[in-house]
């Protein structure tokens, strides 16, 4: 890894200071005089302690008897809050309680998938073969796109390819319906119901017509998957004739470019550089962030040769452990997660928008010999290391953040590799199976 030769002159220390709080303190020697004699006492001066600050119950969530009082009740909120009231009622009286969406939101996948296999479907034969052709067919636009966000045309486009195949799965749920289910079952009703609120704006804005109101079952629309209230702050005109419309092709591409450079894109930087890490790496630090000439004064180097700002804050993530990739995360690498928050689904981007291109994939070989955990155990195995001391914030079965943090301070402290990386053969002996 070249690094600009500035940034690797020192690394300055930082200095923890600790402080502690006193609710007395002392003044010793202060001289006092009763009749002839002068005493020396100690004065004490008392100091009140911070009140402690007020927590407000959080209130309950109203519940509903019938999906019908959910949308009175609704519609009543929204109107009194100002949103057109022909709009609402219109809005609701199309939408019905669709079982299966509530279904879809709350269930979970019976396996954990592997990093490879998410990767696998990103860079099919068949998204990568039709992608190229859509790409060479809005080559130009996309060029546009990069030159005013931005944002490199390669990942705009991987986008439309991971969300819609390219513009022709846009999805064929209601709407409407999906976000009402969503707000009538409860579990998202704040979330549900702002982007019904926002669909209705959008609607009256002419962003979206009566006729064309089918899309995920989660809300997204288009050709990007923007849900109503994303669509409403970061949606643009893109292929200029005065209406912002998700199932344009220019107007999502365009409305892509700018939701990720508002969300932070930085110019000219890859979303994840792959690198080597030497023998005697502290594999403590994976997961954390550093500055790029931090990690290669430590033995981290990429493998292209890329000359990078020692000061860009990299995470070191290895998505199948020790004995996978190993990957250099960039800022624009969390940006991308801005569409789905996973990794998986940000590394599947960034694949698919170099194979676009005729970039190569990963050079490291996935340990495909790995097998998952099931849900249920994943959720034995998250009490399991709760109750030895290492809190996973939960049981629910799915292996997030606080669940590998959990299992590689375990690892640190039971002989293993401290990768965080759980399969059926790392997480055996704790898990007893």
């Amino acid at each position: 890894m070249r690094l600009n030769k500035h940034y690797l002159a020192f690394f300055p220390a930082l200095v923890m200071v600790g402080c502690t709080s006193q609710q007395a303190m002392q003044q010793p020697n202060k001289p006092v005089r009763q009749g002839n004699v002068q005493i020396t006492q100690t004065q004490t001066i008392q100091v009140k302690p911070t009140p402690a600050p007020v927590i407000k119950p959080t209130p309950a969530k109203p519940s509903y008897n019938s999906f019908s009082d959910w949308k009175s009740d609704f519609s009543m909120r929204a109107i009194s809050s100002g949103h057109d009231a022909a709009t609402v009622r219109r809005l609701l009286d199309s939408a019905y309680l669709n079982q299966q969406v509530i279904s879809l939101d709350s269930g979970q996948p019976e396996f954990s998938k592997m990093p490879w296999e998410y990767v696998d479907s990103a860079v099919s034969d068949g998204r990568v073969s039709t992608g190229k052709r859509k790409f060479a067919e809005q080559r130009t636009y996309l060029s546009q796109l990069q030159s005013q966000y931005g944002v490199n045309a390669e990942i705009i486009a991987a986008i439309w390819g991971m969300e819609s195949s390219y513009g022709v799965v846009t999805g064929n749920s209601s709407i409407p319906s999906s976000l009402a289910s969503l707000a009538y079952d409860g579990r998202r009703q704040e979330f549900a119901e702002t982007q019904l609120l926002s669909l209705a704006t959008l609607l009256q804005r002419g962003d979206v017509s009566w006729s064309q109101l089918d899309g995920s079952w989660a809300g997204g629309m288009g050709q990007t998957q923007f849900i109503p209230d994303t669509w409403l702050k970061h949606g643009v005109d893109g292929d200029g004739n005065g209406h912002r419309n998700p199932w344009s092709t220019g107007d999502a591409l365009a409305s892509t470019a700018n939701y990720l450079s508002n969300s932070g894109w930085v110019r000219g930087l890859a979303p994840f550089y792959e690198a080597t890490i030497p023998s005697s790496f502290d594999y403590t630090l994976v997961g954390t962030k550093q500055p790029a000439a931090r990690w290669a004064s430590m033995g981290v180097d990429t493998i292209a040769d890329v000359s990078l700002d020692g000061n860009t804050q990299m995470e070191l993530w290895l998505p199948a452990g020790k004995d996978g990739p190993v990957l250099l995360l960039s800022p624009n690498f969390d940006v991308i997660k801005v569409y789905n928050n996973s990794s998986s689904y940000a590394l599947g981007v960034s694949l698919l928008g170099k194979a676009l291109i005729g970039q190569g994939g990963l050079q490291k070989s996935w340990p495909r010999y790995e097998r998952p955990l099931s849900t249920s155990q994943v959720r034995s195995l998250q009490q399991r290391l709760t109750s030895s001391g290492y809190d996973t914030k939960g049981s629910d079965g799915i292996v997030g953040t606080n669940t590998r943090n959990a299992f590689q301070r375990w690892q640190a402290a039971n002989g293993q590799t401290p990768d965080g990386f759980i399969t059926q053969r790392s997480a055996s002996s704790l898990a007893g199976w």
